[in-house]
């Protein structure tokens, strides 16, 4: 995604928040809070891995691209990275 404006972020994040809000009377699930819900329709509307060509040892992105973990909880959590690096 966009990397080099921090804005873009930021309106992603925006996006999301009135794409689905928190505390939505039509949701039942919100056992962890009421972010539970939502956390878990915007993690279906985004992806959960991603490939990326290397070449010479270097990630090829774009100029303007960059990789981020995009967060939909609010309280802290951990979090593992795992990379898997296929060929040679």
């Amino acid at each position: 995604m966009e990397n080099a404006d921090p804005t873009a972020r930021a309106d992603l994040e925006k996006f999301f928040d009135k794409l689905v809000p928190e505390n939505a009377p039509y949701f039942e699930h919100n056992d962890e809070g009421p972010d539970d819900m939502p956390s878990h329709i915007r993690m279906v509307l985004t992806r959960s891995s991603e490939v990326i060509p290397v070449e010479d040892s270097r990630m090829q992105l774009g100029t303007w691209q960059g990789i981020f973990l995009f967060e939909h909880r609010k309280a802290n959590h951990r979090r593992k990275v795992v990379v898997t690096v296929i060929g040679v």
